[in-house]
């Protein structure tokens, strides 16, 4: 098997990051299902590519022609049976909760061909900690995108010891195909690579606004005005979602037990108050008072 025997890929999992992988699967000139179990989940991921993907055509960054083209190749769905039976190569994009991975994984293995390479978005959890609930632990991996995907052009694709050489490169093969730069990890680690060094900053970020030594806000203009980044952490956790960092702390906790490794209280609380980001209007900052764009 190779590249060219990937002709239907699916998405599982319609929200800020599996909308966007599914959009550049069918611009990559794949047949490309993307499921979810809410309606209202595919509806709102319908109308947000078709305004993002406008201003692509404005901006003479593809034609109105071929982003036609790739819309008609893109399906949606809230049934996964449907989703999965002509599935060559999946992409799983749910919450970041090893249980309920774990679980779709499992249906995944009985609903698509046996031929068809399971990969997981995870940002944080290893894909041996999902395989083994499948039949076919050597067509599993992780490919994990950054957030926004049509915006970042980097895929981390991270072996086990399981995966197949084929399986990676497939994989590896797809994110070309896709228009996406991919770097293989050939080890797993908890956080990979990017989000290691990200979570060390956001890490010590959290600790001087805990500690008092900075407001959230000034931590922010410290970030960009002297280490040139685009975004503070406290921006960041805003943009991808407050929710995704706290549930992949919480994941890694359980599994090491290290009280240093435990979500930060000020993050928990923000969880718990439904604070979560960009997409419920408020986080760290107040997006439905400041007029921002969700």
């Amino acid at each position: 098997m190779n590249v060219n025997d990937i002709k239907n890929i699916t998405v599982i999992g319609a929200g800020s990051m599996g909308h966007q992988i599914a959009m550049l699967c069918a611009l990559g000139g794949y047949q490309t299902t993307l499921q979810d179990i809410q309606e209202g989940a595919l509806q709102k991921a319908k109308e947000s590519l078709q305004y993002q993907m406008s201003k692509w055509v404005s901006k003479g960054k593809i034609s109105q022609e071929a982003l036609d083209q790739a819309f008609a190749r893109l399906n949606v769905t809230t049934s996964l049976e449907e989703a999965s039976v002509n599935a060559d190569f999946v992409i799983e994009a749910v919450v970041e909760k090893l249980d309920v991975k774990r679980e779709l994984f499992e249906k995944l293995d009985r609903l698509t061909p046996p031929h068809a390479i399971l990969a997981t978005n995870s940002s944080t959890i290893v894909n041996s900690s999902i395989a083994d609930v499948t039949s076919r632990p050597e067509k599993v991996c992780n490919m994990h995108f950054f957030f926004p995907p049509l915006v970042m052009d980097c895929v981390e694709v991270v072996m086990s010891d399981q995966t197949s050489e084929e399986t990676a490169q497939i994989t590896m093969d797809v994110c070309k195909q896709i228009n996406r730069t991919a770097v293989l990890l050939k080890k797993e680690i908890w956080g990979f690579v990017a989000n290691r060094l990200l979570f060390a900053l956001h890490a010590e970020a959290i600790k001087l606004y805990e500690e008092g030594i900075c407001d959230f806000k000034d931590i922010d203009i410290i970030t960009k005005k002297s280490l040139n980044h685009p975004l503070g952490p406290f921006e960041l956790m805003d943009l991808s979602g407050i929710d995704v960092g706290y549930f992949a702390q919480q994941q890694h906790y359980k599994e090491t037990g290290d009280p240093k490794d435990k979500p930060a209280k000020c993050i928990e609380e923000k969880v718990k108050a439904g604070e979560l980001g960009r997409k419920t209007g408020k986080g760290w900052y107040d997006y439905e008072k400041a007029g921002v764009k969700k």
